[in-house]
């Protein structure tokens, strides 16, 4: 952690302030790389279908691409937060991101039912970011 001095603490000592917002920096990028691994989780598994099970080159390599950044950027986020709390998250986007790229992509149809359950996956995913502390 860097300390940075700001000047004196409330009750007047000399005591140096930790700079905050670096501290919390830390939280919130280790957010942004948990949701930007997810979102390469959705590239990976569009990609790895585009790849015909990697008979197509191009697709194959964006696939592994998108895995290396994906699980990369995931440690890094759980260097920072719970385990328990981001692997649930970033199989979350993913799973929203695949179907959303499913439907619109490949003409995935989902039943009204499954759309609930979709809804229901999108409310678990912000239920568990804004529950942690």
């Amino acid at each position: 952690m860097v300390i940075i001095p700001l000047g004196r603490c409330r009750n007047g000592s000399d005591a140096l302030f930790f700079a905050k917002v670096l501290a919390i920096g830390g939280i919130y990028m280790a957010w942004i790389y948990l949701i930007v691994a997810g979102l390469f989780e959705t590239v990976w598994a569009t990609t790895l279908k585009m790849s015909h099970g990697f008979q197509k080159l191009d697709y194959s390599v964006y696939t592994i691409i998108g895995m290396g950044l994906s699980f990369w950027l995931l440690a890094k986020a759980i260097k920072t937060l719970p385990l328990g709390i981001a692997y649930p998250i970033w199989t979350g986007i993913g799973a929203l991101g695949t179907i959303i790229l499913g439907v619109t992509l490949f003409g995935d149809r989902l039943s009204p039912l499954t759309w609930v359950f979709v809804g229901l996956l999108l409310i678990s995913i912000i239920g568990i970011k804004i529950t942690v502390h």
